[in-house]
Formats: C-alpha cells, sequence, structure tokens
C-alpha cells in the first residue's frame, strides 16, 4: 500500500543488500536516462518501476519527463527511503511509492514498465507482461524475456537495458473485406512481435511481404489478381483488425475480422 514518509530518516540502502527476490544495485543514472528514452515517456505516460528500491527510476520519469510514476517495493524501509527522495524531489503529486510484491500488485494500466530483476523473475513475469495492452513498453536493466527478442538494446558504460513493445495477439485465421476483387482469407502465424502469413486472394496463395507487428500495428504487402502491389497497414482488436489498402490506384479502406 502506498505510504507517507516516515520522519525516520537514518536509514539509507547499502548497494548489494538482499532482498526478498533479488539483491538492491541501484541503475546508474546514465542508464535510466537511456531507459526513459528509448521507452519514449513523455507527460501522458503512467511508468511503473517493478521493485523501485530508492525510487529513482519513477523520480527521473517524473521530474524531467513529467510522467505519472508508480514504484514497488518489497523492502518497507526501502520503500519509506524512496518516498522521502520523492518528497524531497518535491514530487509528491506525480509519484507514488508502494510496499507491496511485484507480483501481487496490479500494474496493468501501465504505458511503460521498467524493471531489474533476475532472469527467472522476468520469466515469471512474462505472461502478466504479455497479456497487457498491445504497445505497453517494457525496458529491462541486464536481463532479457528469454525467447522474447527484444526490440531494442541500449547501453551506458557497462550497463545494458533491453526494450520491448507488448505485441497484439494476431496468430490465427482472418478474414478481409473491402477490396474489390473479393474477400482475402489471411492465416497469420505469430512468435512475439515475429510475424508471417499467408494470404488467399481468389482461391491463390501467396506468403505476405514484409509483415510487421509493433504493439497493435500490423502491416505487409501482397499482390492482388491485377497483379498489382497492395500495402495494408492497420490496428488490431481483439476480433479485428481495421485499416487501409493502399494500391498504386486507389486507397481503400479494409476490415479483417477472426474467422
Amino acid at each position: 500500500q502506498a505510504q507517507t514518509p516516515s520522519t525516520e530518516s537514518s536509514y539509507v540502502p547499502q548497494r548489494g543488500q538482499p532482498g526478498k527476490d533479488v539483491m538492491w544495485i541501484p541503475t546508474p543514472q546514465g542508464l535510466i536516462d537511456k531507459m526513459l528514452e528509448v521507452a519514449r515517456v513523455g507527460s501522458d505516460d503512467l511508468v511503473f518501476d517493478l521493485g523501485a528500491g530508492d525510487g529513482i527510476i519513477a523520480i527521473t520519469a517524473a521530474g524531467r519527463l513529467g510522467a505519472r510514476a508508480v514504484g514497488i517495493e518489497y523492502n518497507p524501509q526501502l520503500a519509506d527511503f524512496a518516498r522521502r527522495k520523492v518528497n524531497e524531489a518535491g514530487l509528491n503529486s506525480k509519484v507514488r511509492i508502494i510496499t507491496g510484491d511485484i507480483f501481487k500488485e496490479d500494474f496493468s494500466a501501465a504505458t511503460v514498465v521498467t524493471l531489474y530483476l533476475y532472469p527467472d523473475l522476468n520469466m515469471r513475469l512474462r505472461p502478466t507482461i504479455l497479456a497487457m495492452k498491445p504497445g505497453t513498453r517494457v525496458v529491462s536493466h541486464a536481463f532479457t524475456m528469454g525467447d522474447w527478442e527484444p526490440d531494442e538494446t541500449v547501453s551506458h558504460q557497462s550497463a545494458r537495458a533491453f526494450y520491448w513493445m507488448v505485441p497484439a495477439q494476431v496468430e490465427g485465421e482472418w478474414t478481409l473485406n473491402g477490396l474489390d476483387s473479393g474477400p482475402v482469407k489471411l492465416s497469420l502465424r505469430q512468435s512475439f512481435q515475429q510475424i508471417g502469413g499467408i494470404a488467399t486472394v481468389q482461391g491463390v496463395s501467396q506468403p505476405l511481404v514484409g509483415a510487421r507487428l509493433r504493439g497493435d500495428e500490423l502491416s505487409f504487402k501482397m499482390s492482388l489478381p491485377d497483379r498489382q502491389q497492395a500495402s495494408f497497414t492497420g490496428r488490431v482488436s481483439a476480433r479485428t483488425i481495421t485499416g487501409t489498402i493502399n494500391t498504386p490506384s486507389a486507397n481503400l479502406s479494409v476490415e479483417a475480422r477472426r474467422n
């Protein structure tokens, strides 16, 4: 739960001190700046820092970039220390530090998630993160997410961080309507943000070209029966993909629905 900072100010965290699941090692400020930059954090964002430690990531996101931020920290003394730092920075209206367990607290409202945990903890969190709203941005200091390849890697001196954008779930069979040539059957396959698939137009199947999934934004190219090259861009929801197909001769509004 969120709390006001204690009047007891003698506690100072020690680098390497043990915690519930990880020891506390602060993230260098230079890497924090890179992490928030690669996640394109701005004033419209809600940043959740999982394992907030001294609160510096949340403080930086709010103080320098204008975001709202929530830090979740299991250690009550460390959480209270972070609250004092928030108070000293004059950011009580922007930053909240919760004393809690990252595996029990709800961070589904986040637009950006930051973390510095061990690989096994990242893997425990991965299903929860993948179930978040497509387009949610995730940055992990030092450790990856198993076979979910990062979209980008950033570094500061010897430290590295990995960036992902949560992908929409598109795997399966779809029917695309809105083309003069009739409906297109789409068979999409997916491994995280990596996608491919087959388009069947008037009974003729072809592989999708340049298929790309970025959050809830899907794009690909295919050939039409008149041999025109068509470029599709659309936005994914649970059961529809709404977008446009551009050809040399026309721009068409189209919609795909799950079969």
